[in-house]
């Protein structure tokens, strides 16, 4: 049985970016939300699953200076380091299965648009929660970006768990409180459309 890595680096090694259904030349939404936490350009902020995404491209443009990149493919994450030149250097890279990450610090911003709805099950959830609460810092913000209950039933092959507002901000509320949601249609570089649903978190105080 193939395994979650082995899948992710196949992807990544057959398929350019004009192949996979995810890729955004501007990831405005993204954005968006990252500008609405007002933070600092010394803020401590990490993608997750951000493999190739060009976020990484626009922050470091933007002036940020603290920025991490997780993604379980090491091959997602050469493209991107290749892409992006001698600007690489200044990104902290990390190759990970999210359910198995242990951070080294504590981060400001959590951002994640390609992770989390590939965790079908109950305690891959739990490990990614653990996990988000650990990192994240009282007061920082997180930003998800899941398939919403109109979007796709699964991507590059394998299953995913649809979320509605409602559900999503259920499962993180040990730890968070929700700011804002909003849905929105990805068109892919083949032209068809995924509905997203966006949500912004606020990582509780421990006193909460």
């Amino acid at each position: 049985m193939t395994t979650r890595k082995e899948h992710w680096e196949k992807v990544y090694q057959t398929k350019t970016s004009r192949e996979v259904s995810w890729t955004q030349e501007l990831p405005k939404t993204s954005l968006d939300f990252v500008h609405s936490f007002h933070l600092p350009k010394s803020a401590s902020i990490i993608d997750v699953g951000g493999g190739d995404s060009k976020l990484v491209d626009y922050l470091l443009d933007e002036g940020y200076v603290h920025i991490s990149v997780l993604d379980i493919s090491a091959k997602a994450i050469e493209k991107a380091k290749q892409r992006l030149g001698e600007k690489a250097n200044q990104v902290t890279w990390i190759v990970s299965d999210i359910t198995e990450f242990h951070p080294e610090e504590s981060y400001d911003c959590w951002h994640d648009r390609a992770t989390f709805h590939f965790l079908t099950g109950a305690d891959e959830v739990n490990s990614y929660l653990i996990t988000a609460r650990k990192a994240i810092l009282p007061g920082g913000g997180m930003i998800i970006g899941t398939f919403s209950d109109k979007g796709p039933k699964t991507c590059s092959m394998l299953d995913v768990h649809q979320y509605t507002e409602e559900e999503l901000k259920n499962e993180l509320s040990n730890g968070f409180e929700k700011i804002k949601c909003i849905t929105e249609d990805h068109i892919t570089p083949f032209n068809t459309t995924q509905n997203f649903l966006f949500c912004s978190f606020r990582r509780k105080s421990r006193n909460d």
